[in-house]
């Protein structure tokens, strides 16, 4: 099973986001075949959850139904969101080819595929 690119994941993601009433937007682009992505999820009160790819070596075990697509694990929950946005900065000065997407939810609902690794 062939991963799609990240720039498709992405703009299906915010368009089923966006259709879905959680307001979400491209807050940079990256590469579009292969680049990381990010997800920052704001929960509307000052604080906000961040999600990140899944290190290849725990995404190796995965069935490969799931492993096919994209798979995040939360780097940050509930951390105030200028936290969140320093963190942010920091993953584009190692990767400026990564995607960084931004939704709200109060609930911290964020619709990816996510495992917690270990």
């Amino acid at each position: 099973m062939q991963r799609v690119t990240s720039d498709f994941f992405v703009s299906a993601y915010a368009r089923r986001r966006n259709d879905g009433g959680y307001f979400t937007a491209v807050v940079r682009r990256g590469a579009a075949e292969a680049g990381a992505i990010f997800v920052k999820v704001s929960r509307l009160d000052g604080t906000a959850d961040l999600y990140g790819p899944l290190p290849q070596v725990f995404a190796a075990d995965l069935d490969p139904a799931i492993a096919g697509g994209r798979v995040f694990e939360r780097i940050m929950a509930h951390a105030p969101e200028a936290d969140v946005d320093a963190r942010l900065a920091r993953e584009r000065t190692f990767d400026s080819d990564c995607y960084v997407v931004e939704t709200e939810a109060r609930d911290g609902s964020h619709g990816l595929d996510v495992v917690e690794p270990g």
